[in-house]
Parts: C-alpha cells; sequence; structure tokens
C-alpha cells in the first residue's frame, strides 16, 4: 500500500484504516470488518468515551468528506479521536469469532514476536491488556508456555495501551483454538557456581517442583475418586470423635 503512505491527502482521507494499519508501531492491530464498525450495536456506549465522537467515526469509514477543510488543531484532534476510537473498537473486534480468526493468523506468524525466556525456546507470543481501563496500563505480550508476560522489545509498542485488546482476548484466543497451546515448560535455569549447584536456590526449586507435581496428580485425580478418599477419611474419623466425647463424658462425671 505504497499508495496509501504517500502523505497525499486524497490518499488519507479515502483510505483511514489502511493508512493507519500501515503506521509503525500499529502491526499488533488487525483490520476491523467495515461491516462490524458500521453497526451502532457494537459501537454502545463509546460515544462517552471519545470526543469528537462522530467526527471521528466518519473518519474511520472514510465519511467525513471535509476533513481536509478543518483547521488544524480541530483536524489534530479529530485524529487523535480517530486513533483511540478505533483502538476500543478493536478490543471489541477482536473477542469476535471474526477478529480471533484475524489475530490468530497473526499469531501463526508470530507477528508479535515471540517470546524472550530463553527456556521457550521462541514460543510466539500475543498481545494482552492488564486493564480493561484506556490510559491505565500499556499492552504486554502473553507467553502460553510459561504463562509469564512481557514489555514488548520496540519502544513504539510497549507505549500501546493496552485496552485496545482488553484482558480478555489472549485467553479467549487459546479456549478456541486449545489445539495451539503448548505443552508447560518444566525445564528451568539452575545456577551454578564452579559446575555446583547452589545449595538454597536447589532446594527451594526442589520445593516449588513437587508442590507442582503435587498439584498435577490432584488435578489429574478424578472427582468421584476424591469423594471416596474424603468420605473414607470422615468414617474413619467418626468412631475418633465418639471415642473422645465419650471419654470427656466419663471424666466430667
Amino acid at each position: 500500500v505504497d499508495h496509501l503512505t504517500s502523505g497525499s491527502d486524497s490518499d488519507y482521507q479515502k483510505y483511514w484504516v489502511d493508512w493507519f494499519l500501515s503506521l509503525r508501531g500499529n502491526e499488533y492491530f488487525c483490520e476491523v470488518d467495515e461491516e462490524y464498525i458500521l453497526d451502532r450495536f457494537n459501537l454502545t456506549g463509546l460515544s462517552a468515551e471519545v470526543q469528537h465522537y462522530s467526527q471521528a467515526l466518519d473518519l474511520i469509514t472514510d465519511s467525513l468528506g471535509a476533513y481536509t477543510d478543518l483547521d488544524d488543531e480541530v483536524r489534530e484532534a479529530v485524529e487523535k479521536s480517530a486513533r483511540h476510537l478505533y483502538g476500543l473498537i478493536h478490543a471489541r473486534f477482536v473477542v469476535t469469532g471474526r477478529g480471533l480468526s484475524k489475530m490468530l493468523e497473526k499469531y501463526k506468524k508470530a507477528e508479535f514476536g515471540r517470546c524472550p525466556r530463553v527456556l521457550c525456546n521462541g514460543q510466539a507470543v500475543v498481545p494482552v491488556g492488564l486493564s480493561d481501563l484506556p490510559y491505565s496500563k500499556a499492552v504486554k505480550l502473553y507467553c502460553t508456555r510459561c504463562q509469564d508476560i512481557y514489555t514488548p522489545k520496540s519502544t513504539r509498542h510497549a507505549a500501546m495501551d493496552g485496552a485496545y485488546f482488553g484482558t480478555t482476548f489472549a485467553h479467549m484466543l487459546f479456549m478456541v483454538y486449545p489445539h495451539l497451546v503448548p505443552r508447560p515448560t518444566t525445564e528451568r535455569y539452575v545456577p551454578k557456581i564452579f559446575g555446583f549447584k547452589i545449595h538454597e536456590i536447589s532446594k527451594r526449586q526442589r520445593r516449588q517442583d513437587e508442590l507442582r507435581d503435587e498439584q498435577q496428580r490432584r488435578l489429574a485425580t478424578p472427582v468421584s475418586q476424591i469423594a471416596a478418599v474424603t468420605s473414607a477419611q470422615q468414617q474413619q474419623q467418626q468412631p475418633e470423635q465418639q471415642a473422645d466425647a465419650n471419654k470427656e463424658g466419663k471424666q466430667a462425671a
């Protein structure tokens, strides 16, 4: 889309979404379907959150015919509002079936980047917001292998509002496409001095591994088996409790 980045007012006005997506730093965004934007039901409540809402929406949908005739101050304000409005619409769109499908393609191509953790072996990541409120938290990258979040490498991406992706999208993506979830990594870095493990750290890691294995065993145990064990324990405790009660009664007498 070289003609969209030429900077001419006519191209800018005619292809606003294409122009916006082509800007450096906006690579995390997918293209929101025009039909979705034009359905006012999908935009419920956004008019109260965005200044110059009507003009910003017209600009996004290439309906603001007299945009170039606005004075510089108003034009700049409308442009800023249009970017913000598109981000808020994007957050809603990416949790729809169509939006998830588009973001899935970007994830498969690792367009969001890869996990910086060495032991994750280049696992692809997805953008995630730490808050659904605009202007509160910057976007982070979520790795499904180590289940941790990271700050994007690029300062352009690191400054992006996390509300444009929301707290739900990243996790809904893997709920809808569970086959994409990699096996959690159990490998960890072990600090050593002259080839010997550091005792305190090694001890702590062993305890963490034991707790993890115990939790996995519990999760793998059928609910019926857990109920049977619990019932058996309760039945075993009842005679002991009755014996204690009888003993206390004799002492009181």
